[in-house]
């Protein structure tokens, strides 16, 4: 089963004083169980190398965005990736409707965005309304300007969780956004 909180990295968005492997051990250190490596623009053999770093954490599962990499416990693909033909893998997804499509193909769970305004999300349109994330067979994680104020609302709203990106990865203090979103999540 995929964690009520899931972290999508994105190095390009930290501060200049992080760096990817530390602001991840932070929020591991904060209590997050489930990170998705992003960072699609890294050589192959670079990207390998951060997921086999964040492997090293304690209790962390470590899944790989659209590039299947040996070292990563999952595959997250986008929204129009074809299915692999095994493994623990999920989607992307930006209508209800998709859901369920990605759930007959295998998906374990899904992201579906945006739940909010996002500055990473803007080309996806409006945020969805809440009665798309209710009622899927599988777990829905509500994507797309997640923030300790507005996440347990997704999880009212019928999600199982949320993934976040730009709220941790833009942080002063990656770690007490973990917490924050945690404690708005229990």
């Amino acid at each position: 089963m995929i964690s009520r909180l899931v972290l999508l990295t994105d190095r390009r968005q930290l501060s200049p004083r992080h760096d990817l492997l530390s602001v991840v051990a932070d929020c591991v250190a904060a209590g997050l169980r489930t990170v998705v490596v992003r960072e699609h623009d890294l050589p192959p053999s670079t990207r390998h190398g951060v997921i086999v770093a964040l492997k090293a954490l304690p209790g962390l599962t470590v899944i790989s965005s659209r590039l299947a990499d040996e070292a990563a416990d999952g595959l997250h693909l986008a929204a129009s990736q074809p299915e692999p033909p095994e493994g623990w893998w999920g989607r992307s997804c930006h209508r209800a409707s998709e859901v369920a499509e990605a759930g007959a193909q295998g998906a374990r769970w899904v992201t579906l965005s945006p739940w909010a305004a996002s500055l990473s999300k803007l080309g996806y349109g409006p945020p969805l309304p809440r009665q798309a994330y209710a009622g899927h067979a599988l777990p829905v994680l509500a994507l797309g300007g997640v923030r300790p104020s507005n996440a347990a609302a997704a999880v009212e709203a019928g999600a199982h969780g949320v993934a976040v990106m730009g709220e941790v990865m833009r942080a002063d203090h990656p770690g007490r956004v973990v917490r924050s979103l945690l404690r708005a999540l229990a």
